[in-house]
């Protein structure tokens, strides 16, 4: 026990300056990937690290909002939209099923 309570304060620290080095590299990345690709294909201009970092939050905030936990999304309307669609589903086989066996049993046309 007094292994971890010495090694705690470090490791939060280590894992916070390893976020930051994580963070700074990805930002890099995103603006050497955008200097790379987008002024060739759509003839736009570089971008700096801070304009790369402003996209990321950017996109964020566009196609990420609201999703921020695995289940957040799984609320009443969720399992109601699911129960629905599976009843549909349910629906759609027992007609398909219902038709096909209709069709076997007709007696075929002679000739056709």
């Amino acid at each position: 026990m007094r292994f971890f309570n010495r090694w705690r304060i470090p490791m939060i620290l280590g894992g916070i300056a390893l976020a930051a080095a994580l963070a700074f590299v990805f930002g890099l990345f995103v603006m050497w990937l955008w200097n790379w690709l987008m002024p060739a294909i759509f003839g736009l201009g570089q971008i700096s690290y801070w304009q790369a970092w402003g996209l990321l939050i950017l996109s964020h905030i566009l196609f990420k909002s609201g999703f921020h936990h695995k289940y957040a999304h799984r609320d009443d309307k969720h399992e109601e939209w699911k129960n629905r669609f599976k009843s549909r589903v349910a629906e759609w086989k027992r007609q398909t099923y219902a038709e096909d066996s209709a069709e076997q049993a007709a007696p075929s046309e002679p000739g056709a």
